[in-house]
């Protein structure tokens, strides 16, 4: 897995490359602006996954995304930031971002949600995203929304995972995560949840 973290503080990037090498990601680069980071996309192809920094040198608010995306063959980019408010979370999400990383995130929280986005999945943290309105209105992912189908369907993870084409332990952390969000207790409330409010 190749992925570039581009970000104006020195330790933030060295801190979070550390992390990823230390848990076997093959290649990790690092910039420290959006400039650098397109740059050096440009020259050795896209990454597997590319986190910039929200308020770094170049981003000019999402528009940053926008050109990193494109500099990455649509490939993922996330959001990193220490200080952006929910509501640029959620922009970020709605222009496409693969995902938004607080950089207080732990160590290997933070080499999951990469291995995630990697994946194809897109990665919000439930407690961040939760300073919000009512739990469940608007914050499911597409993908929570049709794993939530399926739990309503009585479907079985398994037959969910082969139903999206996703890995049966992608569908769990699915559910882990949409029952959170929805504030069940387990996957029968989370669809009985679902039911009254007419989120599928």
């Amino acid at each position: 897995m190749r992925v570039l973290i581009a970000d104006d503080h020195d330790l933030v990037r060295e801190t979070v490359a550390a992390f990823l090498l230390a848990e076997g990601v093959v290649e990790v680069k690092t910039a420290a602006s959006l400039d650098e980071a397109l740059s050096i996309t440009d020259e050795t192809g896209s990454f597997d996954v590319v986190l910039l920094d929200y308020n770094m040198p170049g981003m000019n608010g999402l528009d940053g995304l926008t050109r990193m995306k494109d500099a990455n063959d649509g490939r993922p980019v996330a959001i990193l930031s220490g200080t952006a408010t929910r509501d640029v979370a959620d922009a970020a999400l709605k222009a496409g971002a693969a995902g938004f990383v607080p950089k207080t995130l732990a160590s290997k929280s933070m080499v999951t949600a990469i291995r995630f986005m990697a994946a194809g999945e897109t990665y919000a943290p439930f407690g961040f995203m939760q300073e919000a309105p009512a739990a469940g209105d608007g914050l499911l992912t597409k993908r929570e929304t049709d794993v939530l189908r399926g739990i309503c369907e009585g479907k079985s993870n398994k037959e969910i995972a082969r139903d999206l084409d996703l890995q049966e332990v992608t569908v769990k952390l699915h559910v882990k995560t949409l029952s959170r969000k929805l504030d069940a207790r387990n996957r029968t409330q989370a669809a009985m949840i679902a039911r009254d409010r007419n989120l599928v």
